[in-house]
């Protein structure tokens, strides 16, 4: 008999020569490489080396890093694709890449690394009790152990912390507000709210791509002095305004359009409801509601993101959740609105549009 069992497994070991634990491993060890673009974007490498190419030593100095490790850590971003080197060890010179020169460098308009240094200094120790999460089916973050706590309540009453999310709503959703913003068709329409519009980025896209459209954000009053300063910034005061509210609690402004970013994957499905409806009422005869998230596609297969954000939903709330177009169209009908359309944006993220 051992020697059968043993035979068989032979077997099955030569009829699939071709499968390798290649991509088991790489997923399974993936936390390497994560940890090692989060350090960098910690120590704020890519935003150094945007004024130009530094040799090993002289980025050493200017990160306060110690000789051991130094030339290791550099080179996994090389082979990683996030520098490019010419030399090596002590004679190297190091330079970013296109992408992490426009991406990662916190002085030009596309930095994403907000949503990194979120990740390093929040999801990254709170994704490490995952386990937990799947057993319990309650929040791992600042609010696990605290009875009704709510995770917003907590990062919007301290300023640092605060402004941190805020960056990192930013940096996770300007790729597709770019493209929204270009994409759209906004001939109809003259006025736009954000609502839950956290600093004001998609106001300031819109706003920069249709010269016919007034903005305002709509959010806490704590994000306020925030938000007019990054739209100052823009030069788009004239345009874009700030109106303050909690959208459960306040008529969100009334406008041709109304978006909401990132905002319904944090709630249940009775709330997702609900804040529709308030979407619904604020619109005229004709308006569309815009609903940009990580949509998961409807066969649950192919937007691996979009899963794990439903899952980083787990993590971060009590009840939210991703979900499927094919979910918002039921909640659209179930408000009142009359038609859906579904129009994909940058990566993983699209926009759910319902029009009333």
């Amino acid at each position: 008999m051992e020697t059968q069992t043993l035979q068989s497994k032979t077997n099955e070991t030569q009829a699939a020569p071709h499968l390798t634990p290649e991509h088991i491993m790489q997923i399974g060890m993936g936390f390497w490489a994560s940890k090692i673009l989060l350090a960098a974007v910690k120590f704020d490498l890519f935003s150094e080396l945007a004024a130009g190419p530094l040799t090993g030593s002289a980025i050493q100095k200017k990160l306060g890093l110690h000789e051991r490790g130094l030339y290791d850590f550099l080179d996994t971003l090389v082979s990683l694709g996030f520098l490019q080197r010419e030399g090596i060890c002590d004679s190297a010179v190091y330079s970013n890449t296109a992408e992490t020169d426009l991406f990662l460098d916190r002085k030009k308009p596309p930095y994403i690394g907000g949503i990194l240094q979120m990740a390093n200094n929040r999801l990254y120790s709170a994704w490490g009790t995952l386990e937990d999460g799947l057993i319990t089916g309650e929040p791992q973050n600042e609010i696990k152990n605290a009875e009704d706590a709510n995770p917003f309540d907590e990062l919007y009453s301290d300023p640092q912390r605060l402004r941190e999310f805020l960056n990192a709503m930013t940096g996770i959703q300007i790729g597709a507000f770019m493209s929204f913003a270009k994409q759209f068709d906004f001939s109809r329409y003259h006025s736009l709210t954000d609502a839950g519009g956290c600093i004001g980025a998609l106001c300031v896209q819109v706003a920069l791509n249709q010269p016919h459209m007034h903005c305002t954000v709509f959010d806490l009053p704590a994000v306020k002095p925030i938000a007019e300063d990054y739209i100052k910034q823009h030069n788009l005061s004239d345009r874009v305004d700030v109106a303050v509210g909690d959208f459960f609690n306040k008529d969100i402004p009334q406008s041709d359009v109304i978006v909401m970013g990132n905002i319904l994957h944090d709630w249940s499905e009775k709330e997702k409801l609900q804040l529709m409806k308030r979407v619904y009422d604020a619109l005229p005869e004709g308006g569309a509601f815009v609903c940009i998230e990580n949509v998961i596609d409807n066969d649950r297969r192919k937007n691996a993101f979009g899963l794990m954000m439903s899952l980083n939903m787990l993590i971060e709330t009590r009840a939210g959740f991703n979900f499927t177009f094919n979910d918002f169209d039921g909640w659209a009908a179930e408000t009142g609105f009359k038609s859906t359309e579904w129009l994909p944006l940058a990566g993983p993220t699209s926009a759910a549009i319902a029009y009333k």
